[in-house]
């Protein structure tokens, strides 16, 4: 789809520099940076991510917090 945008003469002199650096379109700098900018998460995203791993995490520890020991016979028939 052909659109036409504005942009900050300085923005478009650095994506025409990189487009020649590249040896590629300025057209595919540009889609290449929106395919980027929509697959970014959000900063609140990111948080309720680590939040939500941070959790898990904690859910995953043992509910005891001593180290293992072998049993003597003894102890395991008695239970």
């Amino acid at each position: 789809m052909k659109t036409t945008i504005e942009l900050p003469d300085e923005l478009f002199q650095r994506a025409k520099v990189m487009s020649a650096e590249r040896g590629t379109t300025l057209k595919e700098i540009m889609v290449q940076a929106l395919q980027l900018w929509f697959r970014t998460p959000e900063k609140d995203e990111e948080k309720e991510r680590q939040a939500t791993v941070k959790r898990l995490l904690k859910s995953m520890r043992a509910s005891n917090s001593e180290p293992m020991r072998p049993l003597k016979r003894e102890e395991i028939y008695e239970r």
